[in-house]
């Protein structure tokens, strides 16, 4: 409940205040906000499955974004784009997660019935 909670809010300052991020920071951010995603999809997969561990969620979120942003930084300074391989993990590890969790729910829906 305080996670949705938590959605709802974001969700209304996200509309009411317009952040706007300078195009040169776009990959940096877009990496971050993939590995916040990795995270959310895995507390999910980790609520359906009885292991979330709270503590565990928060490092994570804001350890793999900050990790992401700094090695796509560095990356770019190097004039390497390493910010594509963190696309590449994070996306196969949310669909990875994405998988599970269709498979936790369908499981749950078939028990149900």
């Amino acid at each position: 409940m305080i996670g949705f909670i938590g959605l709802i809010i974001g969700i209304i300052v996200g509309i009411v205040w317009k952040v706007n991020i300078p195009e040169q920071f776009s990959p940096y951010m877009s990496v971050a906000i993939l590995a916040c995603l990795d995270s959310v999809f895995g507390a999910i997969k980790g609520s359906l499955s009885k292991k979330f561990q709270p503590d565990i969620f928060i490092s994570g979120f804001f350890g793999n974004a900050v990790l992401a942003a700094g090695l796509a930084y560095l990356g770019d300074k190097m004039g390497v784009p390493i910010y594509l391989a963190a696309v590449i993990v994070f996306g196969g590890r949310i669909f990875d997660n994405f998988a599970t969790i269709r498979r936790l729910l369908i499981e749950k829906a078939r028990n149900h019935q």
